[in-house]
């Protein structure tokens, strides 16, 4: 079965191509720059990809002017530390990220003659992002169902998963962890104290898996 995977490098959507490919899958990864402070985790999609022998697709949507004022695309505002549930992280929230990309995935599957466009949506997805919600992707299906005389299917195979779930996952898959990128600061290391490196790090915690990642 041939797929498209939204990959941002990052270590949930690394682990699902690792997941995709064992199961036998023909897998092309779409990689979005939407001018996002953190675009260094496309370095680690297209680094991956390569070393996987999977095609990476990069489409650049310079949007980051009319995406509001929030701490991803604007060098105006400081990426908050600290973990997710906290007030300040709504700052993160890029207006509906989830839905462009989507959307650039869907063409992809179309063009490529591929079943289903998957993302590594999880259980631990915040209700700050209102495009993480549930009702949001079942929308999102019904409309790629309808917008080509193929139907595409929007896949989320984590959806019932932690990213504790999701990094035990990826060490029996043998995942490269290492060459994944988190941080939304987008250093030369990760920082460790952003809200996507404070779960990183408690994922490999509690999965009781050796953490790989270079911290500042």
């Amino acid at each position: 079965m041939k797929k498209v995977l939204i990959y941002s490098g990052g270590l949930d959507s690394t682990v699902l191509l690792y997941k995709l490919i064992a199961d036998g899958n023909k897998v092309e990864c779409l990689g979005v720059d939407y001018h996002q402070r953190h675009k260094r985790e496309l370095f680690s999609a297209a680094r991956i990809c390569d070393s996987l022998g999977v095609n990476f697709y990069k489409i650049e949507l310079p949007i980051d002017h009319i995406l509001g004022q929030n701490s991803l695309t604007s060098s105006f505002i400081a990426v908050p530390d600290g973990h997710y549930e906290e007030e300040q992280m709504k700052v993160t929230v890029v207006p509906n990220r989830n839905m462009i990309i989507l959307s650039m995935g869907i063409a992809l599957a179309i063009t490529k003659n591929a079943e289903a466009v998957c993302y590594a949506a999880h259980n631990g997805d915040h209700a700050i992002y209102p495009d993480c919600r549930d009702e949001f992707a079942t929308a999102m299906d019904s409309a790629a169902r309808l917008c080509h005389f193929n139907p595409i299917r929007i896949d989320r195979p984590f959806i019932g998963m932690t990213k504790t779930d999701i990094v035990k996952l990826g060490d029996s898959l043998d995942a490269d962890f290492a060459s994944t990128w988190s941080c939304y600061k987008g250093g030369n290391k990760h920082c460790g104290t952003c809200g996507t490196c404070v779960e990183r790090k408690e994922a490999f915690v509690l999965a009781e898996v050796p953490d790989p990642t270079e911290y500042l």
